[in-house]
């Protein structure tokens, strides 16, 4: 290991970076050293304008392989190596804006209904009920859930960033069929192989894949598609987008506001927790 990725893991610890973008960024930087078959730290702004020009022009990068591409070389140049600026301007193709396929209330019910593995149409349930992303799930602890205030703690969500979010009755009455037939102790959904361990997202996803297509459902996207389900339905029913916003984990209201594509006019008045997993009529084990 060169002292300088060294260097740059050290500062991304410091940044507190996920585990993700470290493996991200070094291989940005390692396609860069690549490319010149040179240290990053003998390059020049002309140099680091040619390569970008090659990832667009050469490679055919998308906008927003691009602009993670930029995100990693503004760290090394800026935060690493302490240049006081840079001079970089890729012209890349504008990111076409699409809003994805929207699962309705009778699909969501149908692939849960057609999940017959208890411990995966919990975490379907979850991701769907809560609005979670599929590692938040993954990475839940027993000790995040508040039986009492009826809350859910996210732990370290996207952008390292802990939040509350509302548990409904029932989804507390669920995760307590759950906890009854599983009995898991540090991990909310555990290894089979290794109980020490959070299970791997593939898990949840292969079982999402295959609950669609047993129930027949043929919208495109995978187990992300009941998080914008929750967002959707939720704001149908009346949640204000600041409070979906908030329960989310999103950092700009703008990110939130592109629900509303799917509800023009929407104007959400509701204060309360919204239980959508009440009305889906799901069979139980």
């Amino acid at each position: 290991m060169t002292a300088l990725r060294q260097t740059m893991i050290e500062a991304m610890r410091q940044h507190g970076f996920a585990p993700r973008t470290h493996t991200t960024y070094l291989t940005v930087i390692t396609d860069l050293a690549r490319y010149f078959h040179r240290p990053p730290d003998t390059l020049s702004s002309d140099d680091l304008q040619r390569f970008f020009n090659h990832l667009v022009q050469e490679r055919g990068l998308s906008a927003a392989s691009c602009r993670v591409y930029l995100h990693g070389v503004r760290f090394l140049y800026l935060q690493v190596l302490h240049w006081p600026s840079v001079d970089v301007s890729p012209v890349v193709p504008k990111t076409p804006q699409r809003i994805p396929e929207l699962l309705t209330r009778d699909e969501v019910r149908r692939i849960l209904a057609a999940c017959h593995n208890a411990k995966h149409r919990m975490m379907l349930e979850l991701c769907y009920g809560c609005g979670l992303r599929v590692s938040e799930v993954c990475h839940l602890r027993v000790s995040d859930i508040d039986s009492q205030r009826g809350q859910l703690r996210v732990a370290q969500g996207k952008g390292a960033k802990d939040r509350m979010v509302l548990l409904t009755a029932t989804l507390l009455d669920r995760l307590r069929d759950y906890w009854r037939a599983y009995r898991p102790r540090t991990w909310l959904f555990p290894s089979a192989q290794f109980p020490e361990r959070a299970l791997h997202l593939s898990a949840p996803q292969r079982a999402f894949t295959r609950a669609k297509r047993l129930a027949g459902v043929e919208r495109v996207g995978g187990i992300h598609s009941l998080r914008h389900a929750y967002a959707t339905h939720a704001l149908e029913q009346g949640l204000p987008v600041h409070q979906l916003q908030r329960l989310l984990g999103h950092r700009s209201i703008q990110s939130t506001m592109r629900y509303l594509h799917w509800l023009p006019g929407q104007q959400g008045a509701s204060q309360g927790p919204i239980d959508l997993v009440a009305g889906l009529e799901v069979a139980h084990d």
